[in-house]
């Protein structure tokens, strides 16, 4: 009942030590919250040592329960407050009450003279906070079943048979996640190393069983016989009716219709649930169509979580706002969950509320920073001191200068190149030092870590650190003096690295440009000054540091990224448009990449076995199919040679036959296979070396890598520039930077946030997306087919690097005759036949009919179907595939 204890409205609340440690042992989570309440000094809220107390202490009897002889010290405790209180010389009478939900003991509790309450009573008699009963958790299903009494699913199976069979072989243990596009689908991702069984799927309500995704399950594999293919169909659960049953059963049948035998893949069905991963979830109310109903279906936000039922009075006041809601349990004769209304977040549709939204769905940490954490801030004014100077060099008569995008407060790399008098060239890249001002182990440092990167949204900014640091103290902002961590190279002009070394540093920036202001520079032949002589000798290295990476077999892929222009006033987006990318950007790029392998290297030659690393697995072959059949199937087209062949056996076969890949006939071809082979690749992760093996990056084609350019927003850089710093003497080491699990427990989080901020940006991009469409009303555009599913296409459209399905069936109304062939791949529609790559005309539209998933629609205009209109509201689910503007690098 942790969400009715945090309510305001609750205060002057004793938890007895003996409680304490009970929550701790069965959540860390909880456990935090009611610390952090009692550390509230609003709450009232204290914590009593009965186990330390003489007057409260007990001993266990003989033949008590170690839970019984608990219930007796709370009891004591409560009798012995009361005889305390009685003695304080105090006017009013103090009561004390017992809030338990455990029946036995508030049974005992009343014969022996305390007053006891459950939590559900108690919260009742509150007759002057009705909305509290919202809150308030279903204990036990009694009296929750639905009056059918139909039993849905099968029963879980105890936790002891559930480790012996995974013990013995007979079940799997892995991680449930369901579908977002199909809710009668899922997949268990199995632990461990069963490789032959890495991924089992999981269809229809009985066999899903209860399983919400991310939790940790037990699955039963089926007979092979019993194995099914992945749908290709999209379906989402719209019943309005909770024993809609026959309706399911009709839709797990479109899931089985006939699938060749290659398709079909290890099936499994969930007999128990090992470990819920249940959080708070955002959604909206679906208000019961019955008047004056108090139970009503939640549904969430995120399409891969069930609806959950809850019960609340305040339905009318709660519609068309955006709510939390928390799952307490799920009866195996309940379709549905059920669960108890949170909070409010405010209106859906408004700006405010929807990133609210986005940043708790996708586990953001956006508090504001707390004061123990600005506690490690330094003080005001700040100035380099002596101290400082001691292991550092004094670079501020170099020319450096630093190129970013436009509006760039968090500055964290700066450039230089300058003639040796050997005839040589000298370039350094200039990095923060972060990890002067951020010190291991405090507040600070913790909250850094936690937090893992800097999330960026399209029209605000979620720090990794205080403003302090990211936008003063650590940006090298020109014209003042900042502490740097330096990579030096010495080269020749065939840009050849003689020389490396790393060293902390103090430089002053001449220059803050941004791409654009650095590109003029260079091209400008009346400019001769010292700023402009370096960036045309580090565009020069650039260009061949990049064609000799491009030799190697790094891949350069293609995905259409978009910028907003936002109304100075409203802050609404009223232009969208394709981001170009100048000759700049890749000339930062190429040093940021250099000095990332430079770095990379010398960390790991110093630790071998907790250096902190970047790798990019290749992709197993089979995720290049889609790729080389949609080669295949346009080549037909376009060419009578053998151009368009793609070859997937290295990265470089890939990337020569690429770039090979043009056509006259069809220029935006190159872009688009470029985008599909972005879809196949896997993602990249931190790791700890001394944890792993294969160290190769993929799509650099460089066999070792390392993030250490950007401190201000990535924590992985922090430990990169503390191992860097021990490795060259300029700092001392502590026990968690060389201890390898502790590493590898860093890197699993670093990856997780850094994936959840990219989730993060891209809902915000879909999300101001809308914004733009609403005001422009219907849209015609051009659009490529991307995918090509059973009964819909997935399309993109350049102008706005905007991505969305066509779907070809409607609700009530005749479904079109449909053909789809895996193999080529393609989908006939009556008599038109579309391919992907294939050019089509579509409208762009909002939809607005359900409020909380708001979305953009398409509508097939050309070519025409035979037979079908264009309707003026057809269904439609978009995903938006690119991410907004932010920092520059790899």
């Amino acid at each position: 009942q942790t969400d009715i204890l945090e309510d305001p409205v609750i205060k002057n609340v004793i938890v007895l030590q003996t409680v304490l440690q009970e929550v701790r042992n069965r959540s860390a989570p909880v456990y935090k919250r009611v610390r952090d309440m009692i550390a509230n000094p609003e709450k009232h809220f204290y914590s009593f040592t009965n186990e330390h107390h003489r007057e409260t202490y007990i001993e266990q009897e003989q033949g008590e329960t170690s839970n019984d002889r608990n219930d007796r010290a709370i009891r004591v405790a409560v009798k012995w407050y009361n005889e305390h209180l009685k003695e304080m010389k105090n006017e009013e009478k103090i009561q004390v009450i017992l809030l338990t939900n455990d029946r036995n003991n508030k049974e005992k509790a009343l014969e022996e003279g305390i007053t006891a309450y459950t939590c559900e009573e108690y919260i009742k008699s509150l007759t002057a906070n009705p909305d509290l009963v919202d809150r308030l958790a279903c204990i036990s299903d009694e009296g929750k079943e639905i009056e059918s009494g139909k039993i849905f699913f099968p029963e879980h199976l105890p936790l002891s048979k559930l480790q012996q069979g995974i013990k013995s072989g007979i079940y799997l243990q892995g991680t449930y996640r369901a579908s977002r596009d199909n809710y009668l689908e899922a997949t268990v991702w199995v632990h461990g190393d069963a490789e032959e069984n890495k991924e089992i799927i999981i269809q229809g309500l009985k066999h899903l069983n209860r399983a919400v995704h991310e939790d940790i399950v037990a699955v039963e594999l089926l007979a092979k016989d019993e194995w099914v293919a992945p749908s290709s169909v999209v379906l989402q659960d719209d019943s309005q009716n909770e024993d809609d049953v026959e309706n399911e059963e009709e839709k797990e049948n479109i899931l089985k219709a006939s699938v060749s035998k290659n398709m079909l893949r290890p099936t499994g069905k969930v007999v128990g649930i090992i470990k819920r991963n249940w959080r708070p979830f955002c959604g909206m109310l679906s208000k019961s169509q019955i008047k004056e109903a108090r139970r009503h279906l939640f549904t969430p936000a995120d399409r891969r979580i069930p609806r959950i039922r809850i019960e609340t009075r305040q339905a009318d006041t709660l519609e068309g706002q955006r709510i939390i809601v928390a799952i307490d349990g799920w009866p195996r004769n309940s379709r549905y969950p059920n669960g108890h209304f949170v909070k409010s977040l405010g209106n859906a549709g408004d700006k405010e509320t929807e990133t609210e939204v986005l940043l708790l769905e996708h586990d953001v940490p956006h508090q504001p920073f707390s004061q123990a954490v600005l506690s490690f801030l330094p003080k005001m004014p700040w100035s380099i001191t002596e101290e400082d100077m001691k292991y550092r060099d004094d670079l501020r008569q170099l020319c450096v200068c630093s190129v970013d995008p436009p509006g760039c407060t968090d500055i964290d790399d700066a450039l230089h190149c300058r003639e040796l008098e050997n005839g040589n060239l000298e370039v350094g890249v200039h990095i923060a030092d972060v990890s002067h001002f951020i010190r291991p182990g405090n507040a600070l440092d913790e909250e850094s870590a936690k937090r893992g990167t800097t999330v960026y949204l399209c029209e605000k900014r979620i720090d990794m650190v205080p403003e302090l640091l990211s936008s003063n103290l650590c940006s090298l902002r020109s014209n003042v003096d900042r502490l740097a961590f330096s990579c030096i190279w010495e080269m020749n002009h065939k840009a050849e690295i003689l020389k490396t070394r790393f060293t902390k540093s103090v430089i002053n920036s001449k220059a803050s440009l941004t791409y654009a202001e650095a590109q003029m520079r260079i091209d400008s032949a009346g400019m001769n000054d010292d700023v402009t002589t370096s960036l045309r000798g580090l565009n020069k290295l650039a260009k061949i540091l990049k064609k000799k990476r491009i030799e190697n077999g790094a891949l350069t892929l293609s995905s259409p990224e978009v910028r907003f222009h936002m109304d100075s006033e409203t802050h609404d987006p009223i232009d969208l448009q394709t981001k170009e990318l100048k000759e700049t950007n890749s000339m930062v790029e190429e040093f940021m990449l250099l000095a990332n392998i430079s770095v990379a290297q010398k960390i790991y030659n110093e630790f071998s076995e907790f250096a902190l690393l970047r790798k990019h697995p290749a992709p197993p072959p089979s995720n290049y199919d889609i790729l080389v059949k949609a080669a295949k199937s346009k080549a037909s087209f376009y060419y009578t040679n053998e151009n368009l062949e793609i070859k997937t056996d290295s990265a470089k076969a890939l990337a020569e036959s690429l770039d090979k890949a043009e056509s006259p006939a069809f220029p935006y071809l190159n872009t688009l296979l470029r985008i599909l082979t972005t879809r196949c690749m896997m993602q990249a992760v931190y790791f700890c070396s001394g944890m792993d093996n294969n160290f190769h990056h993929y799509g650099l084609a460089s066999p070792i890598y390392t993030h250490f350019t950007s401190p201000i927003r990535r924590y992985a850089d922090i430990i990169v520039h503390r191992l860097l710093a021990v490795a060259i003497g300029a700092d001392s080491t502590y026990p968690e930077l060389t201890d390898k699990h502790k590493l590898a427990d860093l890197c699993k989080n670093l990856n997780y946030r850094h994936k959840m901020a990219q989730y993060a940006q891209r809902a915000s991009v879909a999300f101001h997306t809308q914004l733009f469409f609403k005001t422009k009303g219907v849209v015609n555009e051009d659009a490529y087919i991307l995918f090509v599913r059973k009964n819909a296409v997935v399309v993109l459209i350049p102008k706005y690097g905007l991505e969305g399905t066509v779907f070809f069936e409607e609700k009530d109304e005749p479904k079109p005759r449909l053909d789809y062939n895996n193999e080529v791949p393609s989908l006939t529609v009556e008599d038109t036949t579309f391919h992907v790559f294939d050019k089509v005309k579509v409208n762009i539209m909002l939809d607005a009919s359900n409020i909380q998933h708001q979305k953009i629609r398409m509508v097939l205009v050309e070519p025409k179907i035979l037979g079908k209109d264009v309707p003026a509201n057809p269904t439609t689910e978009t995903s938006v595939s690119n991410e907004p503007e932010k920092k520059k690098k790899k």
